[in-house]
């Protein structure tokens, strides 16, 4: 039995650091976990006049976190945020409120950036939203990643300098969904 992990990127450029990022650790994950990218580029900007008649798009963001045993959030930072993108999908699929598909759901968040403190304060800003959207968050261990030339190996897994590291950040994190999700 496969443990349902929804994968939510939050950087919509082909190549970014955090979709290689991403595709990385579910390589590292366990072989029972089954990670489905959710597609958040098509959403709508978010209107609370548009909470009584969500699009198609919104139904399925909605439908796809329902089924998830747990979510993966991997975002950039964004002038010392999460982009706008993420943000958007978190409200549309938190409303209406009491609503909200992303309550009790567990969740782990990482990101990647050159910059020397990675995404920490996106991170943070991150999971000050999973808070208040009733989602417990695996706290540590924390994963600030910077990207550098050895980060990722020239077939997309995660190169040999942080193996060990991110290895150890999916271990915990799948110990973290297993225990939440039941």
């Amino acid at each position: 039995m496969s443990v349902d992990i929804a994968l939510i990127i939050g950087s919509l450029r082909r190549d970014s650091f955090n979709r290689k990022l991403a595709h990385g650790l579910t390589k590292l994950a366990p072989s029972d976990f089954a990670f489905k990218e959710l597609q958040i580029d098509d959403l709508p900007l978010y209107n609370q006049d548009d909470d009584d008649n969500p699009t198609p798009e919104v139904k399925r963001l909605k439908s796809e976190i329902a089924a998830a045993k747990g979510l993966l959030f991997v975002t950039p930072e964004y002038n010392r945020s999460v982009p706008g993108v993420l943000k958007n999908a978190l409200d549309h699929a938190s409303r209406p409120y009491g609503k909200s598909a992303w309550a009790g759901k567990p969740a782990g968040v990482i990101g990647v950036s050159p910059g020397a403190i990675g995404t920490a304060l996106a991170q943070q800003h991150l999971r000050n939203i999973l808070a208040y959207l009733d989602m417990p968050t695996l706290g540590q261990p924390e994963a600030f990643i910077q990207a550098n030339d050895d980060l990722f190996a020239p077939d997309g897994a995660i190169g040999a300098g942080s193996r060990k590291f991110l290895q150890e950040w999916m271990d915990r994190y799948a110990g973290w969904i297993r225990h939440h999700a039941g």
